[in-house]
């Protein structure tokens, strides 16, 4: 549902540009203003998960996003809505890193793979039900609604509240302070820095394909409002289906592995994406593109949570995944600047083939904690079976 509250900008670039009498690109740098932000957002509620647990973070970065946004629909003028979309920015900011550690500390390892595919394609989930406002909420009540909607996901809170239980691996290794989750993150800064070019490669890669694109049918292709959220809708079940196909094969196949995979998917299917022509066509390929696009992205959760050091997983990868955001936050505006020099269809196919073969070497030469076990099992456990012991050896002894 966040990813739902960020999408619904992108299909209204121009409506909103109107409405408050702006260029379209003044509503780009609403949405630059939104990425910009989000390393304060996980920098905070990273480091409250990280001290006081994953539930009551993740309850008040919820309700706080969901009650931005609905201020952004009673927006009067353009000045009020680049604020809220930047106070959003916080809010979106805080919610992956807390609910990725939440999730990935929840389910088996044998499941991690899969349930990492499966929870990235929230993201699309999200994109697809901004498509499908658009398509059937936007006609008939115009844009503020498209806002009043995304209060809904404040009411995940209360099940959040009510029926998911606390982490156990942040009750073994909760820090007593504040500060020793500091030192913590400061004694890991070289890998922290391999993760955040990592992620800033792969906010090239998700932003670049996704958050002009409805603009681009629109202005290239000259297709109408119902086309563009035809193709929209097609493209996010690729992602959701590429998410979750890839983050399974991670689990067999190790996660560079996978992430390579799937990178390769979306190189082939640049020149389709990008040149391609007819409804038919360019909605196939934004389909294979996505699959590609968010395959390599539905490893992402498990492979940053288990990169890092037990004690500041609700931090680090939320932190390492939103500066990844703010180094990438001029995407939008880069790709728009391209396409006033070289035109849209070769901005859009320069730009991610630079990125897919600058981050496909990035994943390759890094290195990666398959096997990892985020908890440790009862002592009375250990002591009866060495083959846990053993095997547990063996996942420490690969770090």
């Amino acid at each position: 549902m966040d990813a739902f509250d960020f999408f619904v900008v992108v299909f209204m670039i121009g409506t909103l540009a109107e409405t408050f009498r702006v260029p379209k690109s003044a509503i780009v740098w609403t949405m630059t203003a939104t990425l910009a932000f989000r390393p304060m957002g996980a920098f905070i509620f990273g480091l409250l998960a990280d001290r006081y647990g994953r539930r009551v973070p993740l309850m008040v970065n919820v309700i706080y996003f969901s009650l931005v946004e609905v201020l952004c629909g009673f927006a009067p003028n353009y000045t009020t809505f680049l604020i809220l979309r930047a106070l959003y920015g916080i809010g979106m900011g805080g919610e992956w890193g807390v609910g990725a550690s939440l999730a990935m500390e929840s389910v088996p390892h044998k499941w991690r793979g899969f349930i990492s595919g499966l929870l990235q394609s929230g993201y699309s989930w999200g994109y697809l039900l901004a498509a499908l406002a658009y398509r059937f909420i936007f006609p008939g009540l115009g844009w503020r609604w498209m806002f009043w909607i995304g209060g809904l996901p404040a009411l995940l809170a209360l099940y959040i509240r009510f029926q998911v239980p606390e982490s156990e691996a942040w009750k073994q290794h909760a820090e007593k302070s504040m500060g020793a989750i500091i030192k913590v993150l400061h004694s890991y800064w070289r890998p922290f820095l391999y993760l955040c070019l990592m992620m800033t490669l792969f906010m090239f890669l998700s932003h670049g394909t996704q958050d002009l694109y409805p603009d681009f049918l629109k202005t290239e292709h000259r297709f109408n409002p119902n086309a563009i959220a035809f193709i929209a809708i097609v493209y996010n079940i690729g992602a959701i289906v590429g998410g979750i196909v890839f983050g399974t094969l991670s689990q067999m196949l190790g996660r560079r592995r996978a992430i390579a995979c799937a990178l390769a998917v979306a190189l082939l299917i640049i020149p389709g994406w990008a040149f391609g022509k007819g409804l038919v066509l360019v909605a196939a390929c934004a389909f294979l593109m996505q699959i590609g696009v968010q395959g390599a992205w539905g490893v992402v959760p498990a492979h940053l949570n288990e990169l890092v050091p037990d004690a500041v997983r609700g931090l680090v990868p939320g932190l390492a995944y939103q500066l990844g955001i703010l180094l990438a936050a001029g995407t939008n505006t880069i790709e728009y600047a391209l396409r006033d020099r070289f035109g849209y269809r070769w901005a859009l196919a320069g730009f991610e083939t630079v990125t897919i073969l600058c981050l496909a070497i990035v994943v390759i030469l890094g290195r990666e904690a398959h096997g990892k076990s985020f908890s440790s099992p009862p002592a009375e456990q250990l002591v009866h079976s060495p083959e846990m012991n053993e095997a547990r050896l063996g996942s420490h002894s690969r770090m």
